[in-house]
């Protein structure tokens, strides 16, 4: 289950990023095309928009990393625990059903759905949008393309999405056919009934 794709959301204006590459009607690139331009590109970030737009991106720096590891840490130890699930990091690239491919910081897929992916398909994007995903905001983030993001993946089938921007505490909570709703300070935030008894302890985040 290795990743597939390599990501971060969009930095700031201010830094030149993301470089976003218009590669349509001049260039069509297959999904097999695309998983190896990723591939021969290690120390970039990629990922790909509905529109065929190639969106290019730096890693984050190490306090961002470091949340995101906490977070993954706490997802983890809940979904061992849970068994009908599986995480993936913000490595592993998903093929949605928009053509966007997307890899969120963090991710959870029921298993049941795993189930019908064949063993070719898990060594390149993993092709449906997963049921939990987590875009944590780095400093370098506009808050406004994360926001888009978390859109896309609801729109894409996603059951549940937080977004979670250190800087003002805040968590912002995406689910079907409901508005965003937005936390203020919040010391944990529950997953029920998508991640049902999962609770993310935000005091180790902020």
């Amino acid at each position: 289950m290795e990743a597939a794709v390599q990501k971060r959301a969009a930095p700031t204006d201010d830094c030149g990023l993301p470089i976003v590459l218009r590669i349509r009607p001049v260039l069509e690139l297959t999904e097999d095309q695309f998983f190896e331009l990723c591939q021969i590109n290690p120390e970039l970030w990629i990922e790909r928009n509905a529109e065929g737009e190639l969106v290019i991106m730096t890693p984050v720096g190490g306090e961002s990393g470091a949340r995101e590891a906490e977070v993954l840490r706490q997802l983890g130890n809940w979904a061992r625990q849970d068994g009908t699930g599986t995480v993936f990091s913000s490595s592993a690239g998903f093929l949605l059903p928009n053509t966007a491919v997307r890899a969120p910081d963090a991710a959870w897929v029921l298993n049941s759905r795993l189930a019908s992916i064949s063993a070719q398909q898990w060594e390149k994007f993993v092709p449906l949008c997963p049921d939990f995903v987590l875009e944590l905001r780095s400093p370098t983030n506009r808050l406004q393309d994360l926001q888009a993001k978390m859109e896309e993946y609801v729109a894409n089938g996603a059951r549940l999405g937080w977004l979670l921007d250190p800087a003002s505490r805040q968590v912002y909570v995406y689910r079907p056919n409901a508005e965003v709703q937005r936390l203020e300070r919040p010391d944990t935030i529950a997953g029920d009934p998508v991640l049902p008894g999962f609770v993310l302890d935000l005091k180790e985040l902020w």
